[in-house]
């Protein structure tokens, strides 16, 4: 039986080495032009270019090619989940209100423990064979995600940082996981990596490099940047 034949996943089923295809699920584009345009007409200044580049990153991950390429490697679907918790939903906690939005430690361990949870074999397989779950699965992600970072975002620099640098510790530990497993363990590319030069657990070791460190990275250049932000002024004082 082909790997087709078992996992149908949302964006379609694995592509062969060089086809790019582009995902125009009309119901997608529809939200996606809504919400884009909501944002143009609501919002103003930095949080207007905040939404708006959001919007576009989520494009690149649901419309571009990358979303039939993540149906073939598990390397191409975690760059697909980087981009939704690191660099849209950031974006989007950038449009919001600055205010709080509860708990700062709870909201690192929930998006901690989803982003987990959704790459346990299990769960992963589930939703690359099922559209409805795939989409509980991209938006629990972006949710968690998006309250992560408005609540590190609201927060004190000290308890930004410390919430920054335990993401960043989630992320990695994963990704060393997938890195140094000793065999594949995603069910639905068992069979779609080798087209594209990759053994399944080649793929999976890529993907937990990608975790490991330019993800993770993420969330020490933004503990950085708020480090930075709040020892700045002492620096610019004692220069005076």
């Amino acid at each position: 039986m082909s790997a087709g034949s078992i996992w149908t996943p949302y964006c379609g089923v694995a592509p062969d080495f060089g086809e790019w295809r582009w995902n125009l699920d009309p119901v997608l584009l529809v939200v996606l032009a809504v919400a884009t345009g909501l944002m143009a007409v609501r919002l103003e200044g930095r949080r207007r270019a905040f939404g708006l580049a959001a919007m576009a990153v989520l494009a690149v991950g649901f419309v571009s090619p990358l979303c039939a390429l993540s149906s073939a490697l598990f390397s191409a679907r975690t760059v697909h989940h980087v981009l939704l918790v690191g660099v849209a939903a950031p974006l989007l906690a950038g449009a919001l209100p600055v205010r709080r939005y509860g708990s700062l430690l709870l909201a690192t361990a929930v998006q901690a423990v989803i982003f987990w949870a959704w790459h346990a074999p299990g769960a992963y397989a589930a939703a690359l064979s099922n559209d409805g779950v795939y989409w509980v699965m991209q938006i629990s992600l972006l949710a968690s995600a998006v309250w992560f970072w408005a609540c590190a975002r609201a927060a004190t620099a000290p308890a930004a940082v410390v919430a920054l640098l335990a993401a960043m510790l989630a992320m990695g530990l994963l990704g060393a996981v997938l890195t140094f497993a000793g065999q594949a363990v995603y069910a639905p590319h068992a069979y779609t990596t080798l087209a594209w030069g990759m053994t399944p657990l080649e793929d999976q070791q890529a993907a937990g490099l990608i975790m490991w460190a330019p993800a993770a990275a993420l969330y020490l250049f933004a503990a950085l940047w708020r480090l930075g932000r709040m020892i700045g002024p002492d620096v610019e004082a004692r220069a005076a």
